[in-house]
């Protein structure tokens, strides 16, 4: 080792030179002339004082402890939240082209609002976590909803079957039912022949007979909204106002009907592939969605175990054929002559009607469509920016203002102010952040967190 001074002649500097290894000197200083030992030297001393400060650097690090983060596991998002916080009754209703099975969800003795989902969806995929959102629960205290399920489109549903007996091919068609016990009479005709969309309208009056309900108001999506339009154009006494997403007025083009042939010969082969999927998937959220929102895309996906593939063909195929919506603007009372022969069987919507869909939704066209049919007095015409296919559960917000202000206009819930619901919200914000593992927006449903801020806002109402 070695440890001297060295007089750098050219600088006139001195140069403290400690514990410098004799390899180093060896390996990096010419002893030949004295200019050049002391370059040589001076870049072994800054080379060795710039690791020293790297050294000093790193234990700084080191010794950083992250106390201020709480790591939590992140739950996977779920269509219910918590399941007691949603109470609903459920019946299954005999009519005369098979069985609805419609969940209750409120007080019966409140004004009604019947929900009907799309092809694929049901009550609970469809309309239970917009419903349970914590915006929407000052609404429902003034309502009472039944959602109506497609026959054999509930979760866990067995295949449908007929029963009709031989040699009376003109005898009424008797209930469906899915219960594999049940015999069936010796050569019956084992094909359960599916309502069209129009019997499907009219399996909504044994409905409102079981609950006694004389008027509703009408929430829809897809196939449903079709449904709902279809009973308003029949029964106009019995709809008060119509909120319809992603309503198709027209029959299906080749392309659709091409993909829906292909859907429903795979899924009547008792299996959901990879196809169906893929192709729900777009119709209920439209690609860019499916892209970009996995969180969400994956939890439909998973949803769909549960839907009986035999069913869903069934109803898939009904919707395919669906005629066009018989409905048109009232020209005469906008001053403008019809064309005669053009709107033959045609109607008009007597009541108000919400529409809505998201800008980057695949049906924006077909709601376009829908909205010049309408007498635009009594339509409201709402596209949703930064949104899908389903805004119900990728803009829940909006539509929840959207629909509390449609219900003003029509005279329910006056008393229902912004200022109130955006003060229930960031209660059930700071609450969902302060509580233990809460999981806000997580899921798709409010958090169980609201229910106690709604409470509140009932009282002062």
């Amino acid at each position: 080792m070695y440890s001297s001074v060295v007089v750098c002649s050219s600088s006139n500097s001195i140069v403290e030179f400690l514990s410098l290894n004799q390899l180093d000197i060896e390996k990096n200083i010419t002893m030949n002339t004295e200019p050049n030992f002391c370059d040589c030297l001076c870049s072994v001393l800054m080379s060795r004082r710039n690791k020293r400060k790297r050294k000093r650097m790193a234990e700084k690090l080191t010794d950083i402890e992250l106390t201020g983060i709480i790591l939590e596991e992140t739950k996977p998002r779920t269509l219910g939240g918590d399941p007691s916080s949603v109470l609903l009754q459920e019946d299954d209703i005999e009519t005369g082209r098979g069985t609805l099975r419609v969940a209750v969800q409120g007080d019966r003795s409140k004004a009604a609002i019947i929900t009907y989902h799309d092809i694929g969806l049901n009550h609970v995929t469809n309309f239970q976590g917009f419903f349970s959102y914590g915006d929407m629960q000052p609404i429902l205290r003034h309502f009472c909803v039944y959602h109506i399920n497609a026959p054999g489109q509930h979760d866990g549903a067995l295949p449908l079957m007929q029963r009709q007996e031989i040699g009376d091919p003109k005898a009424p068609v008797t209930e469906p039912h899915d219960d594999p016990a049940m015999p069936l009479v010796k050569g019956a005709d084992k094909r359960y022949h599916f309502p069209s969309m129009d019997e499907l309208s009219e399996m909504i009056l044994p409905v409102l007979q079981f609950y006694g309900i004389k008027h509703f108001i009408g929430f829809g999506m897809g196939a449903g909204a079709n449904i709902l339009t279809r009973f308003a154009l029949n029964h106009p006494e019995k709809v008060d106002a119509l909120a319809l997403v992603n309503c198709t007025a027209s029959v299906s083009g080749w392309t659709e009907w091409g993909w829906q042939k292909l859907n429903t010969w795979y899924l009547k082969s008792g299996s959901m592939t990879g196809f169906t999927e893929d192709y729900l998937l777009w119709h209920w959220f439209g690609q860019k969605t499916v892209d970009q929102n996995y969180d969400l895309v994956r939890m439909y996906r998973d949803t769909m175990k549960h839907i009986n593939p035999h069913n869903l063909a069934l109803f898939i195929e009904s919707y395919t054929k669906r005629t066009a919506l018989a409905v048109h603007r009232d020209l005469p009372k906008l001053g403008v002559k019809s064309t005669p022969g053009k709107n033959t069987g045609a109607r008009a919507l007597d009541c108000d009607v919400l529409l809505m869909a998201g800008d980057n939704s695949p049906h924006l066209d077909a709601m376009v469509d829908m909205n010049s049919r309408i007498d635009p007095s009594k339509t409201s015409w709402m596209k949703i920016s930064d949104c899908g296919g389903m805004p119900l559960e990728e803009a829940p917000e909006k539509v929840c203002d959207a629909f509390r202000l449609f219900l003003q206009g029509l005279g329910y819930v006056p008393f229902m102010s912004q200022t109130k619901i955006m003060e229930s919200r960031s209660a059930a914000s700071r609450a969902s952040l302060l509580g233990a593992g809460g999981g806000g927006r997580g899921s798709i449903t409010g958090t169980t967190h609201q229910t106690p801020v709604v409470q509140e806002q009932e009282a002062e109402c």
